[in-house]
């Protein structure tokens, strides 16, 4: 008599192709695919995997973040990579000369690159370019920069600094017992 093998845990939770069914992410997938497949190094499955990955999970970049980045004297020269949205930054008034690939540039922001003496190219270009990542920095911007993990946690607990589901922040919400000295205790 064998032995009942539980199989509700069998599937393996990464993906394997992108969810999206965008024709330009989809022919990427292809491309990088076969360069991850066909070249030794790291770059072109970093690239994939980010293809595959959710919007959520490729959050936008600003240029500020890109120029902030870029001013490390070991990285002059080189292409950023990013596998997103470079988005505009009214808060930085320079702009320094950067080659940047990505999957899609802000109106904003492609403008303001190009005025800067740089360029914006696309993926494909940059498999022809650097099929290895040669002279590549590969940036990403901040997942938890997402107004909703701010409320990850628990509101309310000491030493917690979650954000509660609140109207408005005013002595009649949620600020009664437990909340104030005035009314039974303070937590």
């Amino acid at each position: 008599m064998g032995i009942d093998i539980n199989h509700k845990h069998d599937r393996k939770v990464h993906r394997t192709e992108p969810v999206s069914q965008n024709v330009y992410i989809r022919l990427l997938v292809k491309l990088y695919r076969f360069l991850a497949r066909r070249t030794n190094g790291k770059f072109n499955q970093v690239i994939l995997k980010r293809l595959f990955m959710s919007r959520q999970n490729r959050p936008a970049i600003s240029l500020a973040r890109i120029a902030r980045q870029m001013k490390n004297k070991s990285r002059e020269g080189k292409t950023v990579v990013v596998v997103g949205t470079v988005t505009d930054d009214k808060r930085i008034f320079e702009v320094p000369k950067v080659k940047v690939c990505a999957l899609r540039f802000t109106e904003g922001a492609r403008t303001r690159i190009m005025k800067a003496g740089g360029s914006c190219i696309t993926f494909e270009q940059l498999a022809v370019e650097a099929p290895l990542g040669q002279n590549t920095v590969i940036l990403q911007g901040r997942r938890t920069a997402r107004e909703t993990n701010s409320h990850f946690g628990a509101p309310g607990l000491p030493n917690s600094h979650a954000k509660p589901f609140v109207r408005e922040k005013s002595r009649n919400h949620e600020m009664a017992r437990g909340r104030r000295k005035t009314c039974g205790y303070k937590k």
